[in-house]
């Protein structure tokens, strides 16, 4: 199976396609993320993602994780506030019907309509993918779910829903929301690895079917326990910054992760390379980071290790026939 990847970045998904041994072809803009892709031995087009479809770049699975400003609750708000105007694209494009980008205040918010679009150009080829898996920030949840209507129609069974990174071994708390698609068997999320993160509440405690959730300090490679003092205001107030130990996850890893204050017990102040970042976020340590903006490359990036039990979930063997199985659209 050939899988493309859309608005590929510096290799989320496309890495975590390599680990459950899917080759992937990833089609991204950015010369930053292109260069770091190069560096990674990733399959790249530098281009743009509007420019190119499934006549252009064949695969058997789609993936992809479309630009996330327009709808995180931390931005300006513009594709949360034109919801409707997106979901009413979601239909259009499936209808077959064309979409009038201009409509919208931020030329990044119809972006998320591509996935849809590379979808049903697919199946008008005779050449339907076998599998999609798509992910953004948990405020897009609609429009995957609107999403989920429209290939339904198509002869999909689709999985949606909002997973929490930390349940499934990733050193940091991060909602995202999650559609898996398959031509072929049952949709179901991935089933949680590990116990979620609660504060004030011990590593080793809660369910003990789940594996504890992973700190900070488990995951770096620190000779010394720290505290992290994020660049997030909390309560209204910019000055009450959020703090969290090496004992805990780390904050929601973004672009602005670069601004993270780090303290040590004897009081001296670091911030997390990039290496560093990058394993929060589920890259090996040795990832090549390249070009500029790295810190921006990260904060965007699917975490890998999300990427890869998704991935499988949307490949792998579905549940036999008379055994129970999980609703085809989840919340959590």
């Amino acid at each position: 199976m050939i899988g493309v990847e859309l608005f590929a970045g510096p290799g989320g998904l496309g890495h975590a396609a390599e680990l459950a041994n899917i080759r992937t072809i990833g089609i991204e803009w950015d010369p930053n993320a292109v260069a770091t892709r190069v560096a990674a031995g990733l399959a790249t087009i530098h281009g743009d993602v509007t420019k190119y479809g499934p006549a252009d770049v064949p695969g058997q699975m789609l993936t992809g994780g479309p630009p996330c400003q327009t709808f995180t609750g931390a931005g300006k708000g513009e594709g949360r506030r034109e919801l409707a105007l997106v979901i009413e694209g979601v239909k259009k494009v499936a209808a077959r019907q064309p979409v009038d980008r201009t409509e919208f205040a931020d030329p990044r918010t119809p972006l998320v309509l591509e996935p849809l679009r590379w979808t049903v150009e697919a199946i008008d080829l005779s050449r339907p993918y076998q599998a999609i898996v798509l992910e953004q920030v948990r405020e897009a949840l609609p429009v995957w779910e609107a999403y989920a209507d429209m290939l339904r129609l198509e002869g999909y069974s689709v999985a949606t829903g909002v997973l929490a990174t930390e349940q499934y071994g990733l050193p940091q708390t991060r909602k995202r929301a999650v559609l898996i698609a398959r031509l072929v068997g049952d949709a179901v999320l991935p089933a949680p690895t590990h116990r979620p993160y609660r504060k004030g509440v011990p590593q080793h405690e809660g369910d003990p079917a789940l594996l504890p959730w992973v700190s900070m300090g488990e995951a770096l490679d620190r000779p010394q326990p720290f505290t992290v003092i994020s660049n997030y205001g909390t309560g209204g107030d910019p000055k009450n910054r959020g703090q969290r130990t090496s004992a805990e996850p780390a904050f929601t890893v973004t672009g602005k992760i670069s601004r993270f204050r780090i303290l040590d017990g004897d009081g001296n102040e670091t911030r997390f390379s990039h290496s560093e970042a990058g394993v929060l976020q589920g890259f090996p340590a040795d990832w090549p980071w390249s070009g500029a903006d790295i810190a921006q490359q990260i904060g965007n990036a699917c975490p890998v290790t999300l990427g890869v039990p998704l991935i499988k979930a949307a490949i792998e063997a579905s549940p036999a026939a008379g055994q129970d199985q999980a609703p085809t659209t989840q919340a959590a």
